[in-house]
């Protein structure tokens, strides 16, 4: 009775895995997906259950330590930076002066306004040039050129 339902155990983690990789398409439990597939190959073969476990886990931890940095590299190959990521380096001319300690500041970058606030404690003047080194929140952190 126990050779029947070992393999069955095995075959039901490994869809309960790919249920869930199916649902959060995040490369999360496929690795143990795999680990499942090769301990029902062992357990189908008559191997122990010790034997089973051992194999699921080294199975599963080399291909999440192998096999996930390269996955990742080309999943994340086609991220857009967003608009904010985007904007750190970028020149910006000052609109509004900028004084922290007033909390006022605006700066137009690639036709758009964003509210601003200086590096340092300095006031800097409408139409000076600054360069974006940050973002905090909704406000760009800038220093002058």
């Amino acid at each position: 009775l126990l050779l029947y339902i070992i393999p069955l155990v095995w075959s039901t983690l490994l869809g309960i895995f790919l249920i869930i990789e199916s649902i959060t398409l995040g490369l999360t439990t496929i690795w143990f997906a795999g680990g499942a597939l090769i301990a029902f190959l062992v357990a189908i073969l008559g191997g122990a259950v010790w034997l089973q476990v051992v194999v699921f886990l080294a199975v599963s931890i080399l291909l999440l330590l192998f096999t996930r940095p390269i996955a990742m590299k080309y999943m994340n190959k086609n991220v857009q930076k967003t608009n904010v990521d985007s904007l750190k380096g970028e020149k910006a001319v000052v609109i509004q002066t900028i004084d922290n300690l007033k909390g006022t500041g605006q700066v137009v970058i690639h036709g758009m306004e964003w509210a601003t606030k200086a590096k340092e404690d300095k006031i800097i003047e409408k139409g000076t040039t600054v360069s974006v080194i940050a973002i905090e929140g909704v406000k760009l952190v800038v220093q002058e050129e």
